[in-house]
């Protein structure tokens, strides 16, 4: 204590500075890419509520639920490191395939029978693993190194909130009608793929052009 004491002084001068959260001077790219994520996570339901309607509709017994999340859940570790792979060596592209197949989750885990509930309920998984690795991922190469911290911060802010807006809306829909439900999450996770798509042109672009003089994406 008394060595700590005489060496610093001035514990008070050691404290970080309060971080520098502004959107000002992040990349367009950014925001096209986060608008993208944010509806595809609006569409992506959670599993309380697909194990609600699996234990509901009399779809799978109550003991084989927590086997089907399981499943899911062996296909997100799985996807998760394969989809890092396939990131690393493709790029963002990969998000655009990986979206419209984890997509299917929803018309065959609310609408199917057993078996192609089961199939929904690892589509689901591979979504998952699909949001929890290439998705933030991807951020890093969108921003200059010193604002990564600042653009991580509202990325996960606005990604939150519309997974969680999202849900919220599957679930008032599905006490109205199942398909209803069921057509927002396809909607939802179709409506990204626009945006995906332009920033998926726009990292192509950017990485065949010559580096600008302050070495930011564009």
């Amino acid at each position: 204590m008394g060595v700590a004491r005489f060496v610093y002084p001035r514990p008070q001068d050691l404290a970080a500075k309060p971080a520098d959260v502004q959107t000002r001077g992040l990349p367009r790219i950014f925001w096209i890419y986060l608008g993208g994520a944010a509806l595809a996570g609006a569409g992506f339901a959670d599993w309380p509520l697909i194990a609600f309607h699996f234990a509901q509709g009399s779809v799978v017994g109550a003991d084989v639920i927590p086997i089907f999340y399981a499943v899911a859940m062996a296909v997100s570790g799985a996807g998760s490191f394969l989809f890092g792979r396939l990131y690393d060596r493709f790029g963002i592209g990969v998000l655009l395939p990986l979206t419209v197949v984890s997509a299917l989750y929803a018309p065959l885990a609310f609408l199917g029978g057993f078996w192609v509930a089961l199939v929904g309920a690892s589509l689901w998984g591979l979504g998952m693993g699909v949001q929890e690795s290439i998705i933030p991922a991807a951020v890093a190469t969108m921003v200059p190194a010193a604002r990564r911290a600042s653009a991580y911060g509202l990325f996960t802010a606005g990604y939150g909130i519309a997974w969680f807006l999202g849900s919220v809306l599957i679930g008032i829909l599905y006490s109205v009608a199942i398909p209803a439900a069921v057509a927002f999450a396809l909607v939802a996770e179709v409506a990204a793929l626009p945006l995906l798509l332009a920033v998926r042109r726009r990292t192509r672009g950017a990485s065949s052009a010559p580096p600008s003089p302050t070495g930011e994406p564009a």
